[in-house]
């Protein structure tokens, strides 16, 4: 038999489809179905690495772990990632495929559907219920053309879809109801139900307003969701995540401050830092300086490493790291972060721009060369001070150099990573590092602080038991089963 789908699209980008399909995947897995998570195409450059090799959206790998399933590359079938200069590296099954402008991907798209309906069926076979997610917008009908996210999707495999208005943002009613007015009449008939998300305040006082939009639209209501306070302790894909506000805490012993650049990737590093009360994360924006009193400069991942490099220097983040290391301060970069720190990146082939070379902060005694390599892999191994680690590699190029003679790590028998001569810059290509409670910990007894003994991985999940409580109470999810087909 088949397995039913349902579609999740949305009035606009960040209305919280992502966490609505992950609420609703452990919902309905709580309930004893087979849950399958399914986005078409994805836009971001916060990645995770698959069972089978390969790399999805970040939302996709919290969808699956919500449906308690391994990650698979057809969850996620297109990937892009955008890059400086040479547009968005185009990802099809998990795999790199090239580079597209965003005038040249239109033309791709059309070939690319017939992937996206193999990976859909593929994942229709092992479920009793595919819950897929839309991209951006249910009403780029200037994007209509070939597309391959949202309604070209749900014709060409005829799964009806439910649409997500966010009454956070304003107009909530304008743009559900705008949205029918703008589609495609046959389009249009494919949304069967609408849901009205990040409600705040007495749910009645919009009783009328959720009436009026099903008789503007002919749309089942399927339920006013109230905002998901728990929403900021599960990983983020969109970036505006960590362009959002910085909470400092108060009473906190460890100061990590982090350069927040244009194509920063992978940032999920930082959440389970965010959540030790023993820890002040600052995020740190171009027009500002990186207080003198941190304990650790932290440089996470980039999708452009040359570019963000070239920003990090326009933004004067080089002087403070400089002098934040002049002062004996520490500092960790992870993946682009740690190619920065070497004294050179070469690009040769040109992969993110121009082929050529620049010169790195220097603070590390090695070399980056860029490649069209992807290395794509779980790992685990002992950091330099013998604390086990688990995580995973997602990087192009090579780094070497008289430092790496001191490695971060040891992974599977392999020295990896550099360390410099002082003991206070270190450079790994390791993600997920802080996930892991044992190396959490012991960095935060290595820079002054103590760990809360919190079960990062354990306490993701049960935020996730409460986000499906959340579903269950407030949306219709028999009448969510009774549309899907």
């Amino acid at each position: 038999m088949t397995a039913r789908a349902l579609m999740f699209q949305g009035t606009g980008s960040d209305v919280g489809k992502s966490l609505v399909v992950a609420g609703l995947a452990r919902a309905f897995t709580l309930r004893g179905m087979a849950i399958r998570p399914f986005k078409p195409q994805n836009m971001s450059n916060n990645a995770a690495v698959t069972a089978d090799g390969g790399e999805i959206g970040r939302a996709q790998a919290l969808q699956a772990r919500a449906a308690k399933v391994p990650l698979s590359v057809h969850m996620n079938p297109v990937l892009l990632k955008p890059q400086s200069e040479v547009g968005a590296q185009v990802v099809v099954q998990g795999k790199v495929e090239g580079n597209a402008r965003a005038a040249e991907y239109q033309n791709l798209k059309s070939g690319l559907m017939p992937r996206v309906l193999e990976s859909f069926e593929l994942l229709r076979s092992q479920a009793d219920l595919v819950l897929v997610e839309g991209a951006g917008s249910a009403s780029e009908i200037n994007l209509r053309n070939n597309d391959i996210a949202n309604m070209g999707f749900a014709r060409a495999a005829d799964v009806p879809v439910v649409l997500i208005g966010d009454i956070d943002r304003g107009g909530v009613i304008a743009s559900l109801a705008g949205t029918k007015l703008v589609l495609d009449p046959e389009d249009a008939a494919m949304i069967r139900g609408f849901i009205v998300n990040r409600f705040r305040g007495d749910p009645t006082l919009f009783a009328d307003g959720m009436r009026m939009i099903e008789a503007l639209t002919g749309w089942q209501q399927i339920g006013l969701l109230p905002y998901f306070k728990e929403a900021s302790r599960l990983p983020a894909e969109d970036a505006l995540g960590v362009n959002g506000p910085s909470e400092r805490k108060s009473g906190a012993k460890v100061k990590v401050a982090v350069p927040i650049l244009p194509h920063i990737s992978n940032f999920d590093d930082l959440d389970p830092l965010e959540a030790e009360p023993d820890v002040d994360l600052i995020r740190v924006r171009p027009g500002q300086a990186i207080p003198g009193d941190c304990d650790l400069v932290l440089l996470v991942g980039s999708k452009a490493t040359i570019s963000d490099l070239a920003a990090l220097r326009q933004a004067g983040f080089d002087i403070d790291i400089a002098a934040h290391h002049r002062r004996g301060g520490r500092v960790l970069g992870l993946c682009g972060g740690y190619q920065m720190l070497g004294k050179k990146i070469s690009d040769p082939d040109g992969i993110e721009g121009p082929p050529g070379s620049v010169e790195g902060l220097g603070l590390l005694d090695v070399e980056t060369v860029l490649s069209n390599d992807k290395r794509l892999e779980t790992v685990s191994g002992e950091s330099f001070d013998g604390t086990s680690f688990s995580g995973y590699e997602m990087h192009i190029g090579r780094t070497m150099g008289m430092d790496c003679s001191r490695p971060f790590s040891v992974v599977s028998g392999n020295p990896e990573g550099a360390i410099s001569a002082d003991r206070r810059v270190f450079g790994t290509y390791i993600h997920g590092l802080f996930s892991d409670d044992r190396q959490r910990s012991a960095w935060l007894k290595r820079l002054g602080g103590s760990s809360s003994g919190l079960d990062y991985e354990a306490s993701v999940d049960a935020v996730l038991d409460r986000l499906a409580a959340h579903m269950e109470h407030h949306l219709d999810l028999d009448g969510l089963l009774r549309l899907a087909r």
